[in-house]
């Protein structure tokens, strides 16, 4: 994973060099096809994933609830609450993320809060997005 890479991302853009490095040391790089799902509502998630290319579309009990491109993440949920998966993403093009594991991810959070504050902002966004998903 390359570091200047990273500095594309609206998550990472902020983040000096040297915190770049270091999550390129915990990430690595996934091709992915078009119509894989990445996650699997209802699973226990031990991922992190950042979109570098192509598209997906999250699902909530067969509900489509969103789109996402470049530059937006997803399964911090499950990591940061250690609870299953809320929803399902599907790759509607062939993909190229960024992946954190769990161990990774957790040092993240833990050595740069001013990701961990960003992620935790989209936390509680998408928490609304389920609860209206499953009242409308």
């Amino acid at each position: 994973m390359d570091a200047d890479r990273l500095k594309r991302l609206p998550l990472f853009e902020e983040l000096s060099h040297k915190d770049l490095e270091r999550i390129a040391m915990w990430a690595d790089e996934v091709d992915v096809p078009d119509g894989k799902h990445l996650t699997q509502e209802g699973q226990f998630g031990h991922e992190f994933f950042v979109i570098e290319e192509g598209t997906a579309e999250v699902t909530h009990e067969g509900v489509v609830i969103a789109e996402l491109g470049f530059g937006d993440y997803f399964g911090e949920l499950a990591l940061l609450e250690h609870q299953r998966r809320q929803a399902t993403v599907t790759a509607t093009s062939p993909l190229r993320v960024i992946v954190m594991f769990q161990r990774e991810f957790e040092a993240m959070e833990h050595e740069m809060p001013e990701v961990a504050q960003r992620i935790r902002a989209t936390v509680a966004k998408r928490k609304h997005e389920i609860e209206e998903a499953e009242q409308g």
